[in-house]
């Protein structure tokens, strides 16, 4: 499977020159006209396609009296947009590559994982701060994001990791002083993907979280994870986050896409969409001997009209009741595509014991409603891959940040987007 930055070069420019520009402002004029060019020379094709597969855009229907018993009520309302620079450093690392997002509520603080596999700088997350005007509860002005500090990973010998042998996606944050952090691995190497305690302040792994067999690869390709598909959102019970709250900690972990043995044929459904693919969700009670309790199936929204690429990039625990927001991000011919929905595992089955999704009609999914389409905001959307909530605002709502992944691709843009999130 190609990654988004091999996709958005194929499909935006075939001769794009991966070397970072140091003018932003030319940066994004060159970007724009590409698009433009990218536009029209591609117009014809989606039109072939549309009516070839007769494909309609996904449009959910009206919230039913019994989903209204199973979800919270919940609003998000965009506040602002901030964009770093590409050729940004910090402690000489280079920040981009920003896949996953954590909020640390006692100081206040945002942790950023990158995903870079070690080719610019070591496996690393930043820490920020953001600048947030409040004086006008009513219009909150999202002034500008510092990144402060970096810390690199290390292993249990204490040393940073060699080049390729991460891929490091998702970062939730514990009220210990710790991170969970997820790497996807890399099946052509035979790498394998982890769920590792990171120390917040050394950045040196404490423990490894168990990972069942199914998710691991076979020789034969017929088993496991598929390549960069695996553990891309992760997050932790609100508990988790509270120091000396006397709840069990848990962790949740989602796969971008289907395990290979879930994986299904892709064709059009009687409704004339395809249908999205079949994500693990595994549950984990943490303790000195971390266990997992339960998985369930998350089930993909239908990709949108060409798209190349379509996955699960984040997941963010909301309450203590097992509701999550959850982020679909697709990519193809019309560009980036990104919804949130609000998700909850009330009355999914649990897969545990289910070998392979593939054929299987009785299993029950998380079940879940769209919350929030990013497309109504009617701006430029980058590669969103990190969500997650952040402090209170004067009005009781909670900040909502979004952030993109550039891939290290000076046609690409690191993205902040800053929403009100408010459930009742």
């Amino acid at each position: 499977m190609p990654t988004i930055k091999t996709l958005f070069n194929y499909v935006l420019s075939p001769k794009i020159d991966m070397n970072l520009e140091r003018d932003p402002n030319s940066q994004r004029k060159k970007f724009g006209s590409w698009i433009l060019a990218g536009t029209v020379s591609l117009g014809a094709l989606l039109c072939l396609v549309g009516i070839a597969i007769f494909l309609t855009s996904c449009s959910p229907d009206l919230p039913s009296e019994a989903s209204s018993r199973i979800f919270n009520k919940v609003s998000i309302e965009y506040i602002g947009e901030y964009k770093i620079p590409n050729y940004l450093r910090v402690k000489e690392t280079l920040v981009g590559g920003l896949s996953g997002l954590t909020y640390d509520r006692q100081r206040d603080r945002f942790y950023v994982i990158s995903d870079d596999r070690g080719d610019q700088s070591p496996a690393r997350f930043y820490t920020l701060k953001l600048d947030l005007d409040t004086k006008n509860p009513q219009q909150v002005k999202f002034n500008k994001v510092d990144v402060t500090d970096v810390t690199v990973l290390k292993n249990a010998d204490g040393q940073r990791y060699p080049p390729k042998e991460t891929d490091t996606e998702a970062i939730a944050i514990t009220a210990e002083s710790s991170v969970y952090i997820s790497s996807e691995g890399d099946r052509t190497k035979n790498i394998l993907p982890f769920l590792n305690e990171f120390d917040l302040k050394t950045g040196k792994v404490k423990q490894s979280l168990p990972i069942p067999t199914r998710y691991l690869p076979d020789t034969e390709g017929k088993r496991g994870f598929q390549n960069n598909l695996a553990f891309e959102g992760i997050t932790l019970s609100p508990t988790g986050t509270l120091p000396a709250s006397g709840e069990p900690l848990r962790l949740f972990a989602a796969t971008e896409s289907a395990l290979s043995q879930d994986k299904e044929v892709t064709k059009v459904g009687e409704n004339g969409k395809i249908p999205g693919a079949k994500n693990r969700w595994l549950h984990y009670l943490l303790s000195n001997r971390p266990e997992i309790i339960s998985e369930h199936l998350y089930q993909l929204d239908s990709p949108p009209l060409g798209a190349i690429e379509h996955g699960l990039s984040e997941i963010q625990a909301i309450d203590t009741s097992g509701h999550f927001l959850t982020l679909e991000r697709s990519f193809g011919l019309t560009g980036f595509r990104v919804k949130i929905f609000q998700a909850t595992m009330a009355g999914a089955t649990d897969t545990s014991k289910i070998a392979r999704f593939k054929g299987n009609t009785t299993i029950q999914p998380i079940k879940k409603e769209l919350a929030f389409d990013l497309k109504k905001l009617d701006i430029y959307i980058d590669n969103l891959e990190g969500m997650a909530l952040g402090r209170r605002l004067p009005d009781g709502s909670q900040t909502l940040l979004l952030v993109s992944d550039n891939n290290f691709n000076s046609r690409q843009i690191t993205q902040f987007l800053l929403f009100k999130f408010k459930q009742s």
